[in-house]
């Protein structure tokens, strides 16, 4: 898949993760979205290197769940990070 096809599969994973972690993100929605498109990447990555999963295509089911897991991994450590402490 092209880096296009990543971005996209990016974006479109940020959106989801971010409707599975509703509630405020410390940097709105842009920041979201860039989040997404890093995951796709970070969870290419993990199934390379911890499942042995190869990759398939833009449509194949494992690709999407590791891009959401990505983005989902890359989320809830934004929200670590940057958020503001309950009290």
């Amino acid at each position: 898949m092209s880096i296009i096809g990543w971005i996209v599969l990016g974006l479109l994973a940020g959106g989801i993760a971010k409707v599975l972690m509703p509630g405020r993100d410390p940097g709105g929605c842009i920041v979201t979205i860039l989040l997404g498109v890093a995951g796709a990447f970070v969870g290419g990555w993990v199934g390379k290197t911890l499942f042995h999963v190869e990759l398939g295509t833009f449509f194949d089911p494992r690709t999407w769940g590791l891009a959401i897991l990505g983005a989902l991994i890359l989320l809830i450590g934004y929200r670590l990070i940057f958020g503001k402490p309950r009290g």
